[in-house]
């Protein structure tokens, strides 16, 4: 994944970017970097690997090494950025959130025609962003280039442009997958993966763009510069995993959207008369937590946090690349409440069930601790699709998919022709699945949030969200 923020403003605005860019940074592990303009000293930027240190560690001296009245910066988990790119459309900066799926053929393509050359990076891989920029620079103007490469791209590109002028141009992706917010102050304007991140340095509403929508920004105005679309296919994950409990996308706030979605979990399991006695529902730190309080409050059990996760020293939960290594600091953040956990039967929420690889070692430890039965229950359906849109989940394929792997160790590949009835709990076939994954993980008892549920708690029309991870619908 990834987020970017930018200001244009009357007056230097480096201190309200750095915050901005910071509070983005749940969104990516990689890298950080950040791009000004000042009148005097023209475009700037400074890039850093943050996989072992945090952006605001690694970029506490920018102040001192950049200065500028507009100023973009963004959280990549993917790709160095933003870019500094001179071309037809003059010297700008470029971040971009999202992924280009066909980046090969994009390149040979380019390649046959311009005479021109991409930076390659280890292993002859092409930094996403410039080869997008490549894509908008075959136009005479931003808009029609980015229009251009959104519509040449198979996947997603959200865009933050910051010109030789000062104005930032921003574009959301073409099926609005990702959000982008806009915000204003009286010096000027603010734009941002993450709204609560321009509201935290002063700065109110104007909206959201629209699908594919592009405006310029200045410090006196906001300028359209292509209408949105009428489709629209936003990520249904935002709310069930990797928004941040503050934000609110299409209306829809976070943290109260988990709530909903943990209550009918509730409901759901009174309905099939899952009445295992339960001592204690918790959540698996840290977006697994709000999906279990609506849970408790809607079930009366109460509610206990079994185990804390340490985070002063260990806050951030993707490093390091190694996955035997991620899952022992994933086990080593967990710290017991052993009198909650000894002797109960316990009911962990947690967002999602990808590999479940780290939800081993959970159920491990709190074995360990002295838990009678864990029970788990994810918030949302089983997850057959590797995403191909934003790769939020990093699976490189179906079959590191945990419900896709034991679908074929029950039935083969031939089971993969009812993946829809697996995905139902009350089929025989759903139970198996759910059965052998409790036999694999130790749980006492497993289900899955239902589609219907995920969208209900999100309360859009179903048209406008983005299911494929979980039905393979585009």
């Amino acid at each position: 994944m990834g987020g970017f923020f930018g200001i244009a403003s009357k007056k230097d605005c480096m201190l309200d970017v750095f915050f901005g860019v910071d509070y983005h940074s749940h969104l990516g592990t990689r890298r950080g970097g950040m791009a000004a303009w000042d009148r005097e000293i023209g475009l700037q930027r400074k890039i850093h690997n943050i996989c072992n240190a945090p952006f605001r560690t690694k970029f506490e001296h920018v102040f001192e090494e950049m200065r500028g009245t507009s100023a973009i910066g963004c959280i990549s988990d993917a790709d160095p950025q933003p870019l500094l790119i001179r071309s037809n459309l003059g010297t700008y900066a470029i971040c971009m959130t999202g992924v280009i799926n066909n980046a090969e053929e994009l390149i040979e393509q380019f390649l046959s025609f311009s005479g021109g050359h991409f930076d390659s990076m280890t292993g002859g891989k092409i930094n996403q962003t410039e080869l997008f920029s490549a894509l908008m620079n075959q136009k005479s103007n931003f808009t029609d280039g980015i229009r251009f490469a959104q519509k040449s791209i198979q996947g997603t590109a959200s865009i933050m442009i910051l010109t030789d002028s000062g104005s930032l141009i921003v574009a959301r992706d073409r099926m609005g997958r990702l959000p982008v917010a806009i915000g204003r102050n009286d010096d000027g304007y603010a734009a941002a993966f993450e709204s609560f991140a321009f509201h935290k340095t002063g700065f109110e509403d104007v909206g959201e763009l629209g699908s594919g929508e592009i405006v310029e920004l200045t410090a006196t105005e906001m300028k359209q510069l292509s209408p949105p679309r009428k489709e629209k296919k936003i990520c249904s994950f935002l709310w069930s995993y990797y928004g941040y409990p503050t934000s609110t996308y299409e209306g829809v706030n976070v943290e109260e959207m988990r709530y909903r979605n943990g209550a009918i979990m509730a409901e759901n399991d009174a309905a099939a008369g899952k009445t295992d006695p339960i001592d204690y529902v918790g959540g698996v730190p840290d977006s697994g937590t709000p999906h279990a309080i609506g849970y408790a409050n809607r079930s009366g059990i109460p509610f206990a946090r079994a185990f804390i996760k340490y985070t002063p020293t260990w806050s951030r939960s993707f490093m390091p690349a190694n996955q035997t290594d991620r899952d022992k600091i994933a086990k080593m953040k967990q710290i017991p409440v052993n009198a909650l956990i000894k002797d109960k039967n316990l009911l962990f929420v947690d967002d999602s069930i990808v590999r479940g690889t780290q939800l081993r070692e959970t159920v491990e430890f709190l074995y360990e601790s002295g838990a009678k039965s864990v029970h788990m229950r994810s918030a949302c359906p089983p997850i057959m699709y590797a995403c191909k849109y934003l790769n939020f989940s990093r699976s490189n394929s179906d079959m590191e998919l945990i419900a896709r792997r034991v679908i074929v160790e029950l039935e083969g590949e031939e089971g993969l022709q009812y993946i829809d009835e697996y995905a139902d709990g009350t089929t025989e076939r759903g139970k198996k699945l759910r059965q052998a994954i409790c036999e694999k993980f130790n749980f006492a008892s497993l289900e899955f949030q239902s589609l219907e549920g995920v969208i209900r708690a999100i309360g859009l029309d179903p048209c406008e969200l983005c299911t494929y991870c979980w039905n393979g619908k585009e």
